[in-house]
């Protein structure tokens, strides 16, 4: 029997399994929301106001958020309580709140609105489907430039920015990069808050969504962006986004954005335009809900690496055994985040996830961890191990690498 007639047969029974599995967004787990489940209970009708006796019913608060939640969440995105704005639920609304003032009005440091200007962002490929859908539903132009576990391709950033005005910022994940899991280095971070930009009003937009969720017990000590730039007098260049979303639910949370005191200053003013204030229960409901749970923001996110390493463990354990002496793919290890990348030697990420969804299992589409949802290289697959039960990753896993054998050894007798 011929290798590609094996592995047809080998995939045949996968097929015969009747399987349902999915592995193409990054959610968390039933498990993972049940640590939070005391959130829904932290606030009754005894502690509706707050240390500094706001009370959580009226519309008194401000638009920063609680004072309360500001101290909390502030050590999330590694900034002083000062620094932080506290919103509703979603980052990525408070991305598009920001990038749509920027059009309309400029960020701080703006001689003119950016709209008027066929603005321009730099956004690293692979990465975050949403990040590019958000900002080409806006109209800026994207710019790719790599990733690795470095960070950002400096030297194309520079050579994007240097000396085109109309490229008006970056936008990709520092910790845990989506897809890659790579993370910002310190050399990295100090290139990217120091050099000159055409634009005056160059903006770092950093989506952290990942800064918290280490997959080891101690959490590493990585670059601090904004405390970066400050040592370059370049704060203000600086916003950083995140969220509660795989903190607690992703339901329902709250939005976090850090940033320099005069951007704070700058921000708050535009945001009082459109709004009295964010959902001062939810913040009340989180802050009650951390100071009980031991070891706070840190051992929550301890108990949620509990449950998600394994899974990663898993993924790397079958992908090792299955592929690492073939020569056909290349892939991620991450200390933390949400994804693990994979890369097929061979342009066939396409046929891959064709037939995993044929044989039961739904994996992110092709291309969508690129602009325009095209891979030029036809080999990038993001993995998702976060959501299915254990049980249920081997199973995804196995089939993925039967996939990957598949589509190489087809690719290989057509071409051949």
């Amino acid at each position: 029997m011929s290798n590609l007639a094996a592995l047809l047969e080998q995939y045949e029974q996968f097929k015969l399994q009747g399987l349902s599995l999915n592995m193409e967004r990054g959610q968390p787990a039933d498990a993972n929301f049940d640590l939070s489940l005391p959130i829904l209970s932290s606030v009754d009708d005894s502690n509706y106001r707050t240390d500094n006796n706001v009370d959580i019913r009226n519309y008194p608060g401000g638009v920063l958020g609680l004072r309360e939640a500001r101290q909390v969440f502030c050590e999330q995105l590694r900034v002083g309580p000062d620094e932080i704005i506290i919103g509703n639920n979603s980052s990525l609304d408070f991305m598009a709140r920001i990038f749509s003032w920027a059009l309309i009005r400029g960020v701080l440091g703006s001689d003119a609105p950016w709209a008027g200007q066929s603005p321009k962002l730099i956004v690293t490929a692979p990465g975050y489907d949403r990040h590019f859908t958000l900002a080409k539903a806006l109209g800026f132009e994207l710019l790719t430039v790599g990733i690795d576990h470095h960070g950002p391709d400096m030297d194309a950033v520079e050579k994007l920015a240097a000396n085109d005005a109309s490229v008006k910022g970056i936008y990709f994940v520092p910790t845990y990069s989506n897809p890659t899991g790579d993370s910002l280095s310190q050399e990295t971070a100090e290139r990217l808050v120091s050099f000159k930009a055409a634009a005056a009003d160059f903006t770092i937009f950093a989506d952290d969504a990942y800064a918290v969720h280490h997959l080891q017990n101690e959490w590493p000590e990585l670059p601090n962006l904004l405390e970066t730039a400050k040592k370059h007098g370049t704060q203000d260049r600086v916003l950083l986004f995140g969220s509660t979303s795989k903190v607690t639910f992703a339901s329902g949370g709250l939005a976090l954005a850090g940033m320099s005191l005069a951007n704070i200053d700058y921000w708050s003013a535009a945001l009082n335009t459109q709004t009295i204030g964010p959902n001062k229960a939810e913040q009340w409901r989180h802050v009650l809900f951390l100071r009980e749970y031991p070891d706070g923001l840190k051992g929550l996110m301890r108990d949620h690496a509990k449950i998600l390493k394994p899974k990663f463990d898993c993924v790397q354990q079958v992908l090792n055994d299955d592929l690492g002496n073939l020569n056909l793919a290349t892939w991620t290890n991450p200390q933390g985040g949400y994804f693990v990348s994979l890369d097929t030697r061979l342009p066939v990420a396409d046929r891959v996830v064709e037939l995993a969804k044929e044989a039961g299992l739904a994996l992110t589409p092709t291309g969508a961890t690129y602009p325009d949802g095209v891979d030029p290289n036809n080999c990038n697959i993001r993995l998702a191990p976060t959501r299915p039960p254990l049980e249920e990753v081997q199973q995804a896993m196995a089939l993925v690498t039967c996939c990957i054998k598949l589509a190489s050894a087809e690719y290989k007798e057509k071409h051949s």
